[in-house]
């Protein structure tokens, strides 16, 4: 995770300095030998010189002395260098340890964060990662070394904000990236900025990613509530300026046919009579899934067993099931699954419209399975179709009120469906089922709604 390039410099140079202080003290030592021969030389030779030669030793005496003492004062010299290095060595070997220290306490930190933290050299090559992000990103450590191009496609924006990074060294905060795990979406957020020493050179990149799936799917929600709240002064609004005129033109239409019966028989003139009531028939039905869905009516409160309840649609859907060739399947689990508190009615519209929209997804028929369990505290519920799933570019609508793909239909079953189970304090969502989830052909898809609706009473 750390670098450090100072530390081979200071061990040379230590080490350097410690040889030439031994070679010193080496030279010294020699010297001192050499100076005390000397001397015992020149004692023995002054024993046998005349007493007119004695003047003449004794000033060569003094340049011996004089000699001994330099020699003396450069082994002190020698002594203070050697302590000296002494106390380099013993700071070099403090500021490892130190710097052990540090970076435990780093690793340790890294270590403990949720989001992964990537670094990378100047060139993409991956130089550390932290324990949470080899989790998310679903590496190992032999990745260290590679390049960010070598996680693949699915992380591929990783790379891109790197290299974006590195090209206009402004930092990136939030990125946001869906992955789809065994048909369940991953929301990832990453961040990119640039990693310098301490010198101020650029060195390479920090990256660091975080899973906010739930987050989003909170925000998600959010959104849907907003939505929902901000309709109920609406659809107060258009009962009144709507639906009253839209009564009155029903009733003078009325009248209009009976008038018309009695005088003439004109063909194309009871044509249009039944174009505008048909209209006339979806505007009121369009109206009255707008009131229901922006009502604010509490849901009934009774105990109600959501087997029960599907092995009651099971039995409605089937003759239309078999005429388009679908098959209904019911999986449950072996333990009892329990109760919810609720609007029985309500939670039946709720499956009722998702197996309609599972039926319609399947012209040419297929399998639609309802898949009842326990999940913790809570009941789920799962409806499958082998359709042709939902389109990635219209995904985030799917809830959106009056949001249809169909020239019949008005939009309003999947937010009504989304409203009916938030009622229920509990939540849907769905994920899309492709070959590469499913290890199945690549004609084989469909879609699996999932509802969550807490137990009434957990055991």
């Amino acid at each position: 995770m750390f670098e450090n390039h100072d530390g081979p410099n200071v061990r040379r140079f230590a080490i350097v300095l410690a040889l030439l202080s031994l070679l010193a003290l080496g030279v010294t030592a020699s010297m001192l030998s050499n100076v005390r021969h000397e001397q015992e030389i020149f004692a023995r030779l002054t024993q046998h010189l005349p007493k007119s030669d004695l003047e003449a030793a004794r000033t060569l005496s003094g340049e011996l002395s004089l000699q001994s003492g330099l020699s003396v004062l450069l082994g002190l010299n020698i002594i203070a260098t050697a302590v000296a290095v002494a106390w380099v060595v013993r700071g070099y070997l403090s500021n490892k340890r130190t710097l052990e220290d540090v970076k435990v306490y780093s690793a340790d930190v890294l270590a403990s964060m949720d989001a992964g933290v990537i670094t990378t050299d100047r060139n993409g090559r991956i130089t550390s990662i932290n324990p949470s992000g080899k989790q998310l990103i679903d590496i190992d450590d032999e990745s260290v070394g590679r390049t960010l191009d070598s996680l693949g496609n699915r992380h591929a924006l990783l790379a891109e904000i790197r290299e974006e990074v590195a090209t206009y060294h402004h930092p990136i905060r939030d990125r946001d990236y869906n992955l789809d795990e065994q048909g369940h979406r991953r929301t990832f957020r990453a961040g990119c900025t640039l990693l310098q020493n301490r010198r101020g050179e650029e060195i390479g990149t920090v990256l660091h990613v975080r899973d906010v799936s739930e987050k989003a799917l909170m925000e998600e929600r959010l959104r849907r509530m907003e939505r929902y709240m901000g309709l109920g002064s609406l659809a107060a609004g258009l009962q009144h300026e709507i639906k009253n005129p839209l009564s009155a033109l029903t009733l003078h239409i009325q009248l209009l046919c009976e008038r018309l019966e009695t005088t003439t028989q004109d063909d194309e003139v009871d044509e249009l009579l039944d174009v505008l009531r048909t209209e006339i028939h979806r505007i009121n039905d369009v109206l009255d899934g707008f009131r229901n869905y922006a009502s604010t009516d509490h849901v009934g409160s009774s105990s109600v067993d959501v087997a029960v309840l599907i092995e009651r649609l099971v039995r409605l859907l089937r003759p239309q099931a078999e005429q388009q060739s679908v098959r209904l399947h019911i999986e449950q689990s072996v333990e009892l699954v329990g109760l919810v508190q609720g609007d029985s009615v309500g939670l039946e519209q709720v499956l009722l419209n998702l197996a309609l929209n599972g039926m319609m997804a399947m012209p040419e028929g297929g399998a639609l399975t309802f898949r009842l369990s326990r999940h913790e505290e809570q009941i789920r519920i799962d409806v499958r179709d082998e359709g042709n799933g939902i389109p990635e570019e219209i995904r985030p609508r799917v809830f959106d009120p009056y949001f249809t793909t169909r020239s019949n239909g008005t939009g309003m079953g999947l937010a009504l469906c989304d409203k009916i189970v938030r009622q229920h304090n509990g939540s849907i969502d769905f994920r899309v089922i492709d070959s590469e989830t499913e290890g199945k052909p690549a004609s084989v898809a469909g879609t699996e709604f999932t509802v969550l609706l807490p137990l009434s009473q957990p055991e």
